[in-house]
């Protein structure tokens, strides 16, 4: 495997890479941050290989309270443009698919806790997935949701939230 330039956004202290770091630094990859709660100083995507886009506390639409956020949505809109692999995860992939033109609010209900979720069946016809089951349990704190974009394909649900995975371009994974 080729030694990856990956990037990751960080929103707030508390949501890290966690296990991603162990297996990037393990596979000899580069890893880059952009801490917005540190400064917002961002890499040219030419620079990098892969974004990975962690959760927070905010929402997609604060930018009145988080002034670095229009310049985060700017450089994910950049790196997808470019063909990078972008991989967001709860409020990434909220920003991924509000960057996409999909509509992200308020969900009916609040998942906070660890739940399952359903690959559906186009998730399991797709490699990236060939080592998971059907069902997963994973760790959810989320209050919003999202529209899957146009031209994304669906994976994921929950009884809680209908949508809880998209793949655009197989390189974009919300």
């Amino acid at each position: 495997m080729q030694h990856l330039r990956i990037h990751y956004l960080q929103h707030v202290p508390f949501e890290g890479l966690g296990s991603i770091a162990e297996w990037a630094i393990s596979n000899g990859h580069i890893l880059t941050a952009t801490q917005f709660f540190i400064n917002s100083d961002l890499p040219e995507p030419a620079d990098i290989d892969w974004v990975i886009i962690m959760g927070g506390t905010m929402g997609v639409c604060d930018e009145d309270k988080y002034e670095w956020l229009a310049a985060g949505k700017l450089f994910i809109r950049k790196a997808i443009n470019a063909g990078k692999t972008v991989i967001g995860i709860c409020l990434g992939a909220q920003l991924i698919a509000e960057v996409l033109g999909a509509k992200v609010y308020p969900n009916r209900y609040k998942e906070i806790g660890w739940y399952p979720i359903e690959l559906n069946a186009l998730s399991l016809e797709n490699k990236l997935f060939n080592d998971f089951d059907h069902e997963l349990t994973v760790f959810h704190w989320h209050g919003d949701t999202f529209d899957i974009p146009e031209n994304a394909i669906w994976l994921a649900s929950s009884e809680a939230c209908k949508n809880q995975a998209f793949l655009y371009n197989e390189k974009v994974l919300g």
